[in-house]
């Protein structure tokens, strides 16, 4: 049994691109009781305690974790609270380049934790006041690191990426199928 350790929705929908047959099981931890490290560090430690947290329920199963966070420089762009707040990191990502990282952890029964963090340049058009009240008032921002879904309507605030698209959107495919089949990430 393979068990996705995750709600999201996109992110189903892309497993399910790799694996037509797994089950749902989000996992229950808290991630503010985690330490804030550096980005890449970070959503591995995420997807690792959310993977080992599933595994423990389900120790027969393949569970699948994962976690993505937008980040410029040091500054750390999660899910945004409220409008004003994906408004706030829409204006700092606007003109400029910034990255989404996503951490992937396997735990399978009797194998050891498999890892891999994955991470894609993200560069925005310059946007004014319009253009982000315009994005904003599609509602896409909400539950999306960095405040944008560029699966969607979020797509229109992108000049150029740099790395897998799919990492962007929330679940690496090319790199979690490898995993997956045991081939080499290099």
């Amino acid at each position: 049994m393979i068990i996705l350790a995750s709600s999201s929705p996109r992110r189903r929908e892309l497993l399910s691109r790799l694996v037509p047959d797994f089950t749902v099981v989000p996992a229950a931890i808290d991630e503010r009781a985690l330490p804030v490290l550096a980005p890449a560090p970070y959503v591995q430690s995420l997807a690792i305690a959310k993977a080992q947290a599933v595994a423990a329920l389900h120790p027969a199963a393949t569970v699948i974790a994962a976690d993505t966070m937008c980040y410029q420089g040091a500054d750390l762009l999660g899910k945004p609270k409220d409008r004003a707040d994906a408004a706030r990191m829409l204006r700092q990502l606007a003109g400029t380049t910034h990255h989404c990282a996503t951490g992937l952890a396997i735990a399978r029964p009797g194998q050891p934790l498999q890892t891999a963090v994955v991470t894609t340049a993200v560069t925005f058009w310059p946007l004014d006041d319009a253009a982000i009240d315009r994005y904003l008032d599609t509602g896409e921002y909400r539950d999306k690191a960095g405040a944008y879904g560029i699966q969607g309507q979020g797509a229109l605030l992108v000049r150029a990426i740099d790395g897998d698209f799919y990492n962007i959107v929330g679940l690496p495919i090319a790199t979690l199928g490898r995993m997956l089949h045991g081939l080499a990430l290099d």
